[in-house]
């Protein structure tokens, strides 16, 4: 899709992760290192928040908003045949870098994970860790996952909790706050200062969602700083509160 055609929140986000993506490289570098995944700011290991399926071998997989493309590699590293699709083309040329590097290669698309050039029924799992999960609109990229999806594949993706952002301030780098900022009611496109525009609903409205694009849902899975954590390097998640309250989610859901 040429920059015209593109919805408004995917050209400001494109434009925001163009901008921003030096700092991501370093962050790519390390998890393209590891054998083991890990998940979210708190970097929680897969056998204690089980994104992933226990089996990928042989698995046609989609990483919907795949940034440098650590998780296909760890599902590539698994026996997966995966694909990426990202809207920075700045993001994509780390992931290639570092193809090269480890000499693991598969397709990555820049694109929007809102309309993927996939037949459907094409992938037997999508996922993303942050990716469409925030920066799409999913009243769109679900139903798109749906269609990509063959009947039993699975859809699993990692987001900011509702509850830290019903409690985040406008400044990303400001903590959270012990009440709530934002109402609820309405929740589901915020603009930030920096240019970015991220999605998110409540738990309501996601399950509702998630059924009507036909998911049978597995799992919600809620992320706290594990006990002795270390504040995370992102201002919104703070491990004092994060243990609190969950600072992320997993969801988990099978395509009937």
């Amino acid at each position: 899709m040429t920059g015209i055609e593109l919805p408004e929140h995917v050209r400001a986000n494109r434009e925001y992760w163009d901008a921003t993506a030096d700092r991501w490289v370093a962050a790519g570098e390390r998890s393209w290192a590891q054998d083991e995944p890990t998940w979210g700011v708190f970097h929680v290991p897969q056998r204690e928040a089980p994104l992933l399926p226990d089996e990928v071998d042989g698995m046609d997989t989609i990483e919907l908003g795949c940034g440098t493309a650590y998780v296909s590699a760890w599902l590539a590293r698994r026996g997966a045949k995966p694909v990426g699709i990202d809207n920075s083309e700045r993001q994509l040329a780390t992931a290639r870098r570092l193809q090269d590097e480890h000499d693991l290669h598969f397709p990555l698309l820049h694109g929007n994970a809102e309309q993927v050039p996939y037949a459907s029924a094409s992938f037997d799992l999508a996922v993303s860790e942050y990716g469409a999960a925030i920066w799409c609109d999913p009243y769109v990229w679900i139903p798109e996952a749906a269609r990509l999806l063959r009947p039993g594949g699975r859809l699993a993706f990692l987001c900011n909790s509702v509850v830290s952002v019903l409690c985040a301030p406008d400044d990303e780098n400001e903590p959270p706050t012990e009440r709530m900022l934002r109402p609820q009611l309405g929740l589901h496109r915020t603009p930030w200062p920096e240019g970015s525009v991220d999605f998110h609903l409540g738990h309501g409205d996601m399950i509702r969602l998630l059924r009507r694009s036909g998911f049978e849902i597995e799992d919600m899975i809620e992320i706290f700083a594990p006990e002795g954590a270390a504040d995370s390097a992102f201002g919104y998640a703070p491990a004092g509160w994060s243990r609190q309250w969950p600072v992320e989610e997993i969801w988990k859901a099978r395509r009937v």
